[in-house]
């Protein structure tokens, strides 16, 4: 793992140095340092690249980072729990319902007044969209998993309508409906520290809830009876798991729009090579996650600079292969 962190901090330095003006590694370094270390002077370092550093690409990698450990442990929880590998995220609504939150926001103006309108708008619709599928499978105080899976469907394919709604009402504003659109097609485009600080609560508490459940979604993976009997509370489990889950989703879209396919390849990647138990598997899947996010951003700002693509576009450019190859693979048997 320390090997592991090590290529998250070499590829964190890479993402800060390279895009539309490429910055030396080692003026890089002396800027991060200098921001720990008071004393190491970077008076002779030109200012407008302090300010590229500091302000512009070290919050824009913290995000990528963040989001994509974020999406990937979602991912890792998601498939632990329904015991399939083709689930993700945004199966039981949670990615949708944030996105619905975060379109709302938008399309009724209270964007333009305060950033923060966003993240929470999108974190309420992810909560709301997990409640809503909580309480439509649970029957006699028991959440069967298959009924779950159907419910998040159904509501997956409301929230689709009600986006689509949204979004063709207020195509008269075309401002808005333009700002809308590329924000479903997610992207890390100025972000700041301010969004550093909406997203970092989210992702640690998420996380931590996650790391703390490790043990009982392992003994999940065993079944539903076995887990009883060996005195896990299998529904006070799913509930805490499925509140992570929605917690680190929301957080996710909250800050990066929708970005698909992260917490479905990512946990499946890893577990190739860890295995599936979660103590290893949930570690590793959030540095993998954000390893990957920071280079598909890093891809997305210079594959066609200065253009930059978005980047739930690359994601989903490198995330639907694999799934229909998962899909070909598992209908085989």
């Amino acid at each position: 793992m320390i090997y592991y962190l090590s290529l998250l901090i070499f590829v964190s330095i890479i993402g800060i140095s390279v895009g539309s003006t490429d910055i030396p590694i080692d003026v890089v370094l002396r800027i991060l340092f200098a921001k720990i270390l008071p004393w190491i002077d970077t008076s002779d370092i030109n200012e407008a690249q302090q300010v590229i550093i500091w302000l512009i690409r070290v919050p824009r990698v913290l995000i990528a980072a963040i989001v994509g450990s974020s999406l990937a442990i979602a991912g890792a929880q998601m498939q632990g729990l329904f015991q399939n590998p083709l689930a993700s995220p945004g199966i039981i609504g949670t990615s949708s319902g944030g996105a619905l939150g975060a379109v709302i926001a938008l399309a009724s103006g209270l964007a333009s007044y305060s950033m923060f309108y966003i993240p929470i708008f999108a974190s309420g619709g992810a909560l709301l969209a997990l409640f809503t599928v909580y309480i439509l499978a649970t029957q006699n105080g028991k959440t069967p998993v298959a009924t779950l899976l159907l419910a998040g469907i159904a509501l997956n394919a409301l929230i689709a309508a009600i986006t689509s709604f949204i979004i063709t009402v207020s195509w008269v504003e075309y401002d808005i409906a333009r700002e809308i659109v590329f924000w479903l097609m997610g992207g890390l485009d100025n972000r700041t520290w301010s969004h550093v600080w909406i997203a970092l609560p989210g992702a640690l508490l998420g996380s931590t809830l996650a790391f703390i459940y490790i043990r009982e979604l392992d003994i999940l993976l065993m079944g539903q009876e076995t887990a009883y009997s060996l005195g896990v509370e299998v529904e006070k489990v799913q509930r805490i798991i499925l509140f992570s889950t929605a917690l680190l989703t929301g957080t996710a879209v909250a800050v990066s729009g929708v970005v698909g396919f992260v917490g479905l390849i990512i946990p499946h990647v890893v577990r190739l090579f860890v295995g599936p138990k979660h103590r290893y598997l949930i570690p590793f899947s959030a540095v993998t996650g954000a390893i990957f996010l920071i280079l598909v951003d890093l891809l997305a700002r210079t594959i066609s600079s200065p253009t930059e693509i978005r980047l739930g576009i690359l994601t989903a450019v490198f995330g639907a292969p694999f799934f229909l190859y998962l899909l070909r693979k598992h209908s085989q048997f």
